[in-house]
Parts: structure tokens; C-alpha cells; sequence
């Protein structure tokens, strides 16, 4: 495809990372793999604002994912020599660091680059380790506008690093609310590198290569805000109305997806193979976006300390029991939690299958009560607890964690400012429009649903897919049926009610369920899942990742009408 020319052309917008720590070698394999405009990459998430926070109380120049900078050395030269603009959030907590490295990694390399900048993000909170509002698009696009090939930014929405140069490119102003919104979908379909092209997928078995090493995603943007998701040839996985419905899923609330420039309606857009790898996104339709950013907040809330006990054979219970007993007479039972993972099966025949796993983990201001105190609590026990008595862990120190909570500041409170190469500030003014966005709408599953004459037992799975995460203390589960047989049924049967069946965990916290009929899916909003956040969770799965692959394994009483193979109908 040509690459784009003028403001009515195709801008293609490809992404090279997903999260700080993605596959390293992807920006060189996105510039060598045929033609881009715009390369990001997105490293920003809850968890890493923390970490970078706390690396800049060791060393104020930092606050920047250092990853980005050697990636970046082998590929800055390419990208210059192609044309291909490079947009990335990997300033952190300190954009204005990052810009200055990447200017010197260039002088180094005898290289002539403009580099911009986006701040404004940081908030002044004195009592927390870092607070950031998430900011929209138009100040990368006032980068782009003023010539910078390298621009880099604090905590923006993922999506404004696709929606940006969309907005540069075919010049959209802020009333462009559906354009602006069909750009907020692809945006967020790439932000995650390989998940919207088979990474992570539920039924990676069926993709060309096993799932084995998936491609990273291109959107190609058009004029009026629809998109063409794709890849480039040659790359693994595969790109399909399932791979880019299960990423649309992806830690999401209700159908109106909040965003700094536009509220994106989730519930209008629609999905079209328009060929192999090659998923039209088109549709949507944007309103006016809400009169306040989020801010994100980390804080510094203790030490914590975990140690895992083997319980193997007859009477796990009782030696569970005794373990607590022992311990929260050794050390108190402030903030100790106990977890008994039954992972034995009865009559085994080796060690690890006959064992269940008992996780205690303790939290605590004071560092010396969680770390050695505890950790040394746990081993004395080797020789005076139950039978056959181990653990899989080593007495260690405790190690700090951190509290993620969320806060709103009207949208003019913030000093949204695009640097330019030349140093000239650019004030970007917060939308003229706002609106006051009210309680999303929850959808309950149909009173009666669809009468089936019989029904067989098999794992949910065998029907859906899903796709689950964190949003902060909370998490989100998406499900979506294959067939436009299976939604009928899934509507109808997956309420509330039955998740707490399915997923015990759910039963005694607040569950919001939404529907999306174009897709196919209902997704959940499980409120106080991981209780504090990723950085404090104690859960075996503090990101909710599994989740969704959880609830796909529990056997059910299935229809005997559905099939279980692959769409070939509706939306597909």
C-alpha cells in the first residue's frame, strides 16, 4: 500500500510494544517489516508509574523507561532514513529526561533528529509518590504539526498515541467527535502490540502458527476515522473479527468508553474480515467527552512478605490450620493472609500432584516485622509442624508496595503543553464542549431466554471466548460468543447471578454487566477484585488476566445445537 501522501490518504499507524518489558526486537522487526508512517509504543501502565516513581527517588534524572532508549539506538537511523515518525509515552514521569536522551543518543550516533515533548501530567499531590492526569491527543498532534520525528509524552490515554497523528494528518478539530472516536477504537486495538493479532487468544490453537510468535498490529487510518487492522505479511498470528473483538474487550467499562476528547461508543462499532488479516473497524460514533480527566495515584503503602508452605497427602485442612495457628502466635495477626490452593488430587502417585499449596502473606508498615521476623517464622516451623513439612521459599526482606487509587480534576485544571523541537511552548486548551456524563447504563441478561430441547455437559469454552484484566482495584471479564446462535443463548444465560455461580470469587462484590450486541459479547465490571491494585494484590492472579480463561474452563449445561467451531456467520 502506498504510503500516506496528503490528508486524504491512508495514515498507517503501527505499534512496537505493549507494556515496559515487550518483545525487544519488535521496532526493528515494525521498520523492517514494509511500509509505516507512525511507529509507537506504549509502556505505561499502573504498575509501571510506580516503578518509575520509585526509580526516580533514587536518581531524580530517571523516570523514563530506560528499555525505550536502547531500542531506540538501533533504530532511530532507520526510521529517520524511511519517513517513519516515532510517538511513545515512555517519558513517564519525566518526558522532558527522555526528550534530552534521545537528542544525545542522536548526537552520539551522528544522527539529526527533532525531538518533541507533551507534560502537563504531573499533578502536585505532596502526599502521594505520583499523580497523573491522563491527557488526549492534541498535544502530540501540535508536535507533530510543528516537525518533531520523536515524540514523547507522560501519562496520555494509550489510545491518543494512535489518535494523535491521526489528528495531525487529516487535520480533525475538536468537533470531529465520530472521526476522533473510530481513531480511539484503533488506537486501542494497537495499544497493546500482539494481543489484537492472536497474542493471548483464546482459541490460539486454531491461529496459522499455534499462536507461537504473533506479529504486531498496523491500523490504517482513513479520513472519516475508520480503520483497517492488520499486520505485516510474513509475521506470525493472525488478524480476525475474534482476535480484534477479544482486544476490544480488553479492559474496558460500559459501551460509552470515556476518553480525554471524545466518549467512544463501544456499542456502534462494527467489525468486517475484509480479507486475510485484514479487519475493516468502522461505525462508531463519539460524543462529547466528560468535563474532568482521570488522575492516576501511587502511593507507597508498606512491606510485604510471602512465604509458600507444601501440604502434601492426608488431612490438608488440619495442617493448613496448624500452620496458621503457628505463625499468627509467632508474629500477630496483623495484616497476615493465608490462602490454601487445592492443587492435590486424590490416590496420586508422585509428590506434586498429592500436594495443595498454602501462601501466607504478610503486610506491614514496619519492614522488620514483614521481613525477616516473618520469613524466619515460617522456616523455624520445618521441623515442628505437620507432616512432611517444606516450603518453595527462601527466608527474604520484605519489599515495598504500592497503592493505586483514581481521582478527577476538571479538564481546564491542567496544563496540557506540547514542546516543540525550536523550544516554543504550545498551550493546548481543553475541548470547548463538554459533557457531564451520568451512570452508565447496566444491562441484566434477558428474563427468559431462547428455549433449546436439550442440553449436553461441556466446558463454556467449547462457545466463547474471553478476555479479562485489571482496572485498578477492579477487573474486567469480556465474553463473546462465536456464533450469532450461541449470542442468542449467551444474552440470556451469562447474568450476574450465574458469574457468581461460575466464578464464587465475584459473589460478594459489586458486578456491572454490559452488552454488546455488534460483537457479540456481554463484559463485566467486577468492582474490588484486586482489592488496592496490581502493586498490592496477594491474589494468584493479580492482573485478572486468567480470569476470563477461568471462567471458559467451568463445565456447563450447553445446547446441544451450538457447535463449537470457529464463526462463519455475522459479524464475521
Amino acid at each position: 500500500m502506498s504510503r500516506a501522501t496528503g490528508p486524504g490518504a491512508v495514515l498507517r499507524v503501527g505499534n512496537a510494544s505493549g507494556f515496559y518489558g515487550d518483545r525487544f526486537s519488535a521496532w526493528r522487526e515494525m521498520l523492517d517489516g514494509g511500509e509505516l508512517d507512525v511507529l509507537t509504543g506504549d509502556y505505561l501502565a499502573e504498575l509501571t508509574m510506580l516503578i518509575l516513581g520509585r526509580d526516580r527517588m533514587r536518581d531524580p534524572d530517571l523516570g523514563y523507561a530506560k528499555t525505550f532508549l536502547r531500542q531506540l539506538e538501533g533504530t532511530l537511523g532507520t526510521a529517520l532514513d524511511r519517513g517513519v515518525r516515532i510517538v511513545t509515552n515512555a517519558g513517564g514521569l519525566n518526558p522532558a529526561g527522555l526528550a534530552a536522551a534521545v537528542r544525545s543518543l542522536a548526537d552520539r550516533l551522528g544522527l539529526t533528529v527533532r525531538v518533541g515533548y507533551v507534560e502537563g501530567d504531573a499533578l502536585a499531590r505532596p502526599d502521594a509518590l505520583t499523580a497523573n492526569a491522563y491527557l488526549g491527543a492534541f498535544g502530540i498532534a501540535a508536535c507533530l504539526d510543528g516537525g518533531t520525528d520523536v515524540v514523547v509524552t507522560g501519562r496520555v490515554t494509550d489510545a491518543s498515541l494512535a489518535v494523535g497523528p491521526a489528528i495531525a494528518h487529516f487535520g480533525w478539530g475538536r468537533d470531529d467527535l465520530d472521526a476522533l472516536a473510530g481513531a480511539t477504537v484503533a488506537g486501542h486495538l494497537i495499544e497493546c502490540g500482539a494481543q489484537v493479532a492472536g497474542g493471548n487468544f483464546s482459541f490460539f490453537t486454531e491461529l496459522p502458527d499455534g499462536g507461537h510468535r504473533p506479529g504486531f498490529p498496523i491500523a490504517e487510518l482513513h479520513p472519516d476515522g475508520s480503520a483497517v487492522l492488520t499486520k505485516h505479511p510474513g509475521t506470525g498470528g493472525a488478524v480476525t473479527v475474534e482476535t480484534v473483538t477479544a482486544q476490544l474487550l480488553y479492559e474496558v467499562g460500559g459501551p460509552a468508553y470515556l476518553g480525554p476528547d471524545v466518549v467512544t461508543r463501544l456499542d456502534t462499532v462494527t467489525l468486517d474480515q475484509e480479507g486475510p488479516d485484514r479487519v475493516r473497524v468502522c461505525g462508531v460514533r463519539g460524543t462529547p467527552p466528560p468535563e474532568t480527566l482521570k488522575v492516576g495515584i501511587n502511593n507507597l503503602g508498606g512491606f510485604r512478605n510471602s512465604m509458600t508452605f507444601v501440604l502434601c497427602g492426608l488431612d490438608i485442612p488440619a495442617k493448613a490450620a496448624l500452620v496458621e495457628a503457628q505463625l499468627t502466635e509467632s508474629v500477630g495477626p496483623d495484616g497476615l493472609e493465608f490462602t490454601l490452593a487445592r492443587t492435590d488430587h486424590p490416590d496420586a502417585v508422585n509428590t506434586e500432584t498429592a500436594s495443595a499449596l498454602l501462601h501466607v502473606h504478610l503486610r506491614d508498615g514496619d519492614k522488620s516485622r514483614a521481613g525477616r521476623a516473618f520469613s524466619a517464622a515460617a522456616v523455624e516451623l520445618a521441623l515442628a509442624s505437620y507432616p512432611g513439612c517444606t516450603l518453595t521459599t527462601l527466608p527474604g526482606d520484605a519489599t515495598p508496595y504500592g497503592v493505586f487509587t483514581t481521582d478527577a480534576v476538571p479538564q481546564g485544571d491542567v496544563a496540557h503543553v506540547a514542546v516543540l523541537p525550536d523550544g516554543i511552548r504550545v498551550p493546548i486548551p481543553p475541548p470547548p464542549v463538554t459533557c457531564l456524563e451520568g451512570p452508565p447504563i447496566q444491562h441484566q441478561a434477558l428474563i427468559r431466554g431462547p428455549s433449546f430441547h436439550s442440553t449436553r455437559r461441556g466446558v463454556l469454552g467449547e462457545v466463547v471466548g474471553a478476555r479479562s484484566g485489571d482496572k485498578g482495584g477492579d477487573a474486567n471479564l469480556g465474553v463473546w460468543a462465536r456464533t450469532d446462535a450461541t449470542w442468542v443463548w449467551l444474552r440470556g444465560w451469562l447474568s450476574v447471578e450465574r458469574l457468581a455461580e461460575l466464578l464464587p470469587e465475584t459473589a460478594a462484590l459489586r458486578v456491572q454487566r454490559y452488552e454488546l450486541p455488534n460483537l457479540r459479547a456481554v463484559n463485566f465490571v467486577i468492582e474490588g477484585l484486586l482489592g488496592a491494585g496490581v502493586a498490592a494484590s496477594t491474589r494468584f492472579d493479580p492482573q485478572a488476566k486468567a480470569l476470563g480463561e477461568l471462567l471458559r474452563a467451568r463445565v456447563v449445561d450447553l445446547p446441544t445445537e451450538l457447535t463449537a467451531g470457529p464463526a462463519s456467520e455475522g459479524a464475521q
